[in-house]
This record gives C-alpha cells, sequence and structure tokens, in this order.
C-alpha cells in the first residue's frame, strides 16, 4: 500500500490593517482666536443700536437725585426731542414730555425765538455739544444737576385777613420746581446773550455749567436764593 503524504495546513489570508487616520496637529490660542466666529467679537462701537440725544449723546445711564423731582424729569431716551404738541391740554402731560423738549419751549420766549422752534432747537443742541466739549461729560446729566440746583424749595404767597395782605412761606410743589427752574435757566441764558457778542447757545451752555456746579454768581442760582430767602424771612 502506498502511504499518503500528509496534507500541509494552509494559513487564512491576514486581515488588510486598517488606514490609520490622520492625526490633526494641536489647535493654539491664537489659530483659535482667528478663527472664531464674528459673533463672539464685540463690536467696535459700544453705542451701536442705542437711541441717542441729537445722534449723539448716551442718556441711559441719567439718573435725578431729586426724588420729588423725578417724577416731572422725563429723561427717556428720545433721537429728536419734539413730538409735534402731542401732549398739549392735559393735565400733568408735561411730566410724560422729554424734559430736553421743555428746555427748547422754554427758549421760545424772546421775538427772536417766539414760534421758531427749529431754530430754538439748534441752539439747545449746539449748547449741548459745547458743554460736551467745556467739561466732557453728559450733556443732559449736567442740565439735570443745574435743575435740580435751580429749584427753589420754598416761596410766598399772600393769604388775605379782611382787607389786609399777609406774606406766608409755603413748599414749593415738584412740578412748580421743575418749571420755575426750567424758566430762570432760559430766562438767565437770554439776558445774558442780549447786547453780548456771545451767541445764545454758548451762553445757555454756560448758565447749564454754573447751575449744574450750584455757582453763586450763576443767575438761576442767585434766583432761588434770593426766593428762599424772602420765603424764610415771611415764616
Amino acid at each position: 500500500m502506498v502511504e499518503e503524504a500528509p496534507k500541509q495546513k494552509t494559513k487564512a489570508p491576514e486581515p488588510a490593517a486598517a488606514p490609520q487616520a490622520a492625526v490633526a496637529p494641536p489647535v493654539t490660542a491664537e489659530a483659535a482666536a482667528e478663527t472664531a466666529p464674528a459673533a463672539d467679537q464685540k463690536d467696535e462701537n459700544p453705542l451701536l443700536g442705542k437711541v441717542l440725544l441729537f445722534g449723539r449723546f448716551d442718556v441711559s445711564g441719567v439718573a435725578v437725585r431729586d426724588v420729588g423731582m423725578a417724577m416731572y424729569i422725563d429723561v427717556t431716551p428720545i433721537a429728536v426731542p419734539h413730538t409735534g404738541a402731542k401732549h398739549s391740554n392735559k393735565p400733568f402731560a408735561r411730566s410724560k414730555m422729554s424734559i430736553v423738549e421743555r428746555l427748547i419751549n422754554n427758549m421760545m420766549r424772546t421775538e427772536v425765538y417766539t414760534g421758531k422752534k427749529i431754530k430754538a432747537y439748534r441752539a439747545v443742541e449746539n449748547a449741548f455739544i459745547i458743554v460736551n466739549k467745556k467739561t466732557g461729560q453728559n450733556p443732559l446729566q449736567l442740565f439735570v444737576d443745574a435743575l435740580q440746583n435751580a429749584a427753589p424749595r420754598e416761596e410766598v404767597t399772600r393769604l388775605r385777613y379782611g382787607g389786609i395782605s399777609v406774606p406766608k412761606a409755603v413748599d414749593v410743589a415738584p412740578a412748580r420746581r421743575v418749571d420755575l427752574a426750567l424758566r430762570h435757566v432760559c430766562l438767565s441764558a437770554l439776558e445774558a446773550s442780549h447786547g453780548s457778542k456771545k451767541p445764545i447757545e454758548e451762553c445757555l451752555a454756560d448758565e447749564i455749567i454754573a447751575a449744574a456746579r450750584n455757582d453763586a454768581n450763576c443767575h438761576a442760582i442767585a434766583k432761588k436764593d434770593e426766593a428762599e430767602r424772602v420765603s424764610s424771612s415771611a415764616r
């Protein structure tokens, strides 16, 4: 008998190795900053999207320290302070009107500005620009401070007893305090411009700055001190 040769075992072919994935290089901080989306970057203009007074001044941070006058001094951000008599003939509607628009309306007192809203508007706008250049502060905040300093707290009224008129000191209502302060500031600026080479906007700017600093030489502050002095003698 012929013996059969033993069969050799054949090895199964080994599976091909999977290709190795390419390893990305480590990302540095500089590269991450360059590839960051534009939304994460800060806006170059921090005032973008805010309502600016006269298109120039941010008034979102203006504060009124006097609690009583705060109800009647409206500092709501507004680009163009002109409502077209929206609040006219309504009781206490002045509290809803921008204090800058009330200043513009109070400037129309003499024959030069009576009925000339655009002329008074430009005078107030230029005055605010001058205040900002001279002080480097928010002109609306200085104007609010000027109103608080120039508003009298007491005044004199007349009481009649039979045929005798007796002066009596009384407290001034907050709404009237704002009215008197606006009147004194505007009249002081108009009187200072008469017979002077200084334009009305410079006179108004100087009056606002002096009243905000509570300067005794300011005409509006002098009016307030006189009213309080007369009322103190009539207590």
